[in-house]
Order: structure tokens, then sequence, then C-alpha cells
């Protein structure tokens, strides 16, 4: 590593080129994802550990085909340093036993060398046969508290290294983190191409992060207002960028017959917790002081009595988990009618999960998804990199 904070990355002029990323036509079915609980997050109870449900190879691999099975598109394999089984490892080994859904692998930014990982990844879209998407961490070292304006740029530089060498063209960078004049690894994604690269954060710094460097930017519950608010700024950053942006939203669900019994089994879920084991919950989460995780905080305020914010959007669920803090709630027809809510508001993919992962993913396979036109995203062309000379 070389440079100081205050230098500028340096790219080449060849580098400097535009190569925005191709906006999903409003008139194409938005992509539904599900959820690979690999990081110790599946109850029946919130915060009443269920032994059968913890994280394994053999839970997650079972979540991930049932998730195939129903027909969802994508599956988000999260990474947590403490709480989670190896994503890129527990990866590898399912991609043989998938034939058609996409795996959503994140990555910790700050855990990884680019140029090795530019080979993990390309290794692994080769077992899937092109089917890789990669969701982007801007992540600490475990046991490494990095400012938050240097770990986005840190997180900046990776991605346009990785995407230089995934797209088949030797990087050229000279930035604060990574000074690299590299030729990309032999062995290539199916495509040729750098997988979609889905990122979030809700801060300044990890607004114009993804901005500069995402294609699909990803956000967590909110109000209808709210969403509409993010993706009219994401989409002005972007331009400004000579950019587009495609917009992700992660949320939970809890589907039933009746909306009386989808309440009903959202009540049961925050049975058994009191506020202060919350607290702990939500403290250990290492983006526990995230400025996203302050807006779920905010948006629990916000809500009535029940814990509903506004129609069939319920934030009891955020008492007992950091990060995404919010559930739709309802029948099937309310639950896909606020999905095509959200989709007017230019969600271009969801990512789902329900308590637990695996009974939940049957059901909403079962009682939503054949209410939804949906499909993947289409592999976007190489995002541009705007890196100042």
């Amino acid at each position: 590593m070389t440079g100081t904070q205050e230098e500028q990355p340096r790219r080449s002029s060849e580098r400097n080129a535009t190569y925005p990323a191709v906006t999903r036509s409003k008139s194409a079915p938005p992509e539904i994802s599900w959820f690979g609980a690999l990081c110790d997050d599946d109850y029946e109870v919130l915060a009443v550990p269920d032994p059968r449900l913890a994280s394994s190879v053999d839970h997650c691999a079972a979540i991930v085909a049932e998730a195939e099975a129903q027909g969802f598109d994508n599956v988000l394999l999260p990474s947590g340093y403490a709480l989670g089984i190896d994503t890129m490892a527990f990866a590898a080994a399912v991609a043989r036993s998938t034939q058609r859904i996409r795996l959503l692998v994140a990555v910790r930014a700050g855990e990884v060398w680019p140029p090795q990982l530019a080979r993990q990844l390309a290794t692994l879209d080769q077992l899937l046969n092109g089917r890789l998407t990669v969701n982007i961490i801007s992540s600490d070292l475990p046991g490494e508290s990095l400012a938050t304006q240097p770990r986005y740029q840190r997180t900046v530089e990776m991605m346009s290294v990785l995407r230089d060498l995934l797209d088949g063209r030797p990087t050229e960078l000279s930035g604060h983190f990574y000074d690299l004049r590299l030729d990309p690894p032999r062995i290539a994604t199916v495509s040729g191409r750098c997988p979609l690269l889905y990122v979030g954060g809700l801060s300044d710094p990890a607004r114009e992060m993804a901005a500069q460097a995402a294609d699909v930017y990803l956000m967590w519950p909110d109000t209808e207002e709210r969403v509409a608010e993010v993706v009219a700024d994401m989409s002005d950053r972007a331009s400004a960028e000579g950019r587009t942006l495609r917009f992700g939203y992660r949320v939970h669900v809890v589907v039933r017959e009746t909306e009386e019994e989808a309440r009903a089994a959202a009540r049961h879920l925050v049975s058994a917790l009191d506020d202060e084991v919350g607290d702990q919950i939500r403290q250990r989460s290492l983006d526990s002081a995230s400025s996203g995780v302050a807006r779920q905080g905010e948006l629990r305020s916000e809500a009535d009595d029940e814990g509903y914010v506004e129609p069939n959007l319920w934030t009891g669920i955020g008492r007992a988990r950091s990060g995404c803090g919010a559930a739709i709630v309802g029948d099937p027809a309310q639950v896909a009618a606020k999905l095509e809510r959200y989709r007017s508001l230019g969600m271009d993919s969801f990512i789902l999960s329900g308590y637990p992962h695996l009974d939940e993913c049957e059901r909403f396979g079962r009682l939503v998804l054949p209410l939804l036109d949906h499909g993947p995203l289409n592999t976007a062309p190489p995002g541009t990199m705007p890196l100042s000379p």
C-alpha cells in the first residue's frame, strides 16, 4: 500500500473512459431473491436460539435448494466474521448442486486482496456457469477500526481493481490503499465481464461509493416516501458520475393466508423478546453504529403501537436484529401489492427473508411468487470507475 490520505488515485487515460451500467427497463420484471442464513440468524422466535436452525453447511444448503425449487432468481449469501460460516467456501460447495438460481456472494472488502479475490470470483463463476453476482460490503478487517471516509475509499479502489481484472483488462491504479499495475488472471468469468456488483450504505460516503462503482444500490426497509427520496438522490449522484444505477430492496416478509394470521405470526416472532435482549443482539453486529442501522432505529420510533410505520410495513422485527429491521406483513395479495408499489418507485431487485428461513421461503414461494412477474437482472457491461487523474 502506498500514497497518503491527501493523494488522489491516478489511472491511465484509457481507464478514464466511461462505461455506464445499463439500467433495467422499467417494463422488465424485477429480480426476486431469497436469503441464505449463513450468519446464525435463523429463529422461530427471535432471541430463542434453536440448534436445528444454527448456521451449518447442511442447513444453509437446504435453504438454497428450497429457494431454487420455489423459483427464486437469486439468493444472498451473507458474510459475518464473528457469526458466519465462510461465504466463498460455502458458495463453492453448493455451486454444482444448483442448476438455475444465481448466488449473490457477500464479500467483506477489508478482508481481501483484490487481485486474489478476482481470481476466486472468476473460479466461482465458472463453477456456477455464469450465475455469480457479488455483494460488496465496505467492512473493516476483524479487529480493525478504520475511519468512515478512508474505509469507503478503500472499497472504491478495490471495486476498481475487480472490475478491471474481471473485465479482462490490466489494472493500473495508484491509490491510497492499492498501487497496482497488473494483468488479469488467466481464468475469467463465463461472460468475460465482472459480475454485477451490489452495494449498500446510507451515509454520504457510502452513497458516493455506490454512485461511482456499483451496478445495484441496495437499501434497507423504509417508508415509500423515503425510498423515493433515496432513489432520486442516488440517481442524481450516479448521473453526475456519468453512470446509471439499478436499485435493490432488502426486506423481511411475514406472509400467511389471511392478514390476521400474518399479524399473529409477526407477534409470535417477538413474543419472547424484551428490549434489553434486543439491544444486546443489535450491539453484537459489526455494523451496529452505521447510518443505515440508525435509520432503522428511527423507523421503529415512527411506528404505531403495534410497530407498523405504514400499511403492511412492520418494524417490530428490528427490535432483535441489526441491519434490515422491518418486514412486509400481510396476506399474499397484500405482500405482492406492497412489492409492486416499491417496484413503481424504482426497485429492480428484491432480497427477501423470513423466519424460519426455510419455512418462510417455501411459504412465500407457494403463496406470493406465482403472483409476481420476475426474472434475474441482466449482466451489465463494464461500469465506469471515474477516478481523478
